[in-house]
């Protein structure tokens, strides 16, 4: 069962997922999402990146899709989220694909201003990331690696660490 801090943690992203506000996710929130991240996309193939979006959406509603309306709410999505700790290779190659999104200029490395581009791509709205991003950049040399993003975006999506580096990847936890 989702800690509370777990549920605070994943309801600022199922708000910013759920596209029409309507409390629930469906397919077309995930086409949504997609079709915003291949819009910005850095240097990751723009397919690949909306098939791992998109691929999502079938794991989730399979998994959780309880009642079997075809949309998923906050406490269905989080019986996944319970889940992905065991689940460390889709987690990691969703960091991945996101980490390539992300590596605008394709350099291996997410600086700080790339950083803000995701945030701000993923809200759908501009977001102050300037004190987020050195809970992230955890030796401070200006950048994060595949490595440490695959780190924190597991300890977001895997973790109940409200202390963990990984619990601002999207920014912010929702209070």
């Amino acid at each position: 069962m989702a800690s509370e801090f777990q549920r605070r943690k994943i309801l600022g992203v199922f708000r910013t997922m759920d596209t029409d506000g309507d409390g629930r996710l469906t397919e077309a929130d995930f086409q949504a999402l997609a079709h915003r991240w291949t819009a910005v996309a850095g240097s990751v193939d723009p397919e690949r990146l909306a098939s791992v979006m998109t691929g999502w959406w079938p794991v989730l509603r399979a998994a959780s899709d309880s009642d079997g309306d075809k949309a998923l709410t906050l406490d269905e999505v989080l019986l996944v989220v319970d889940g992905l700790g065991g689940m460390t290779d889709a987690v990691s190659g969703t960091a991945d694909a996101m980490f390539e999104a992300i590596d605008l200029n394709g350099d291996g490395l997410i600086s700080r201003s790339e950083y803000g581009a995701l945030i701000e791509t993923w809200n759908g709205t501009p977001t102050e990331t300037d004190t987020i991003f050195p809970r992230l950049d955890l030796d401070g040399d200006g950048h994060l690696t595949r490595d440490e993003f695959r780190t924190h975006w597991t300890e977001f999506w895997a973790g109940d660490d409200p202390n963990a580096p990984g619990t601002y990847v999207f920014g912010a936890p929702a209070q």
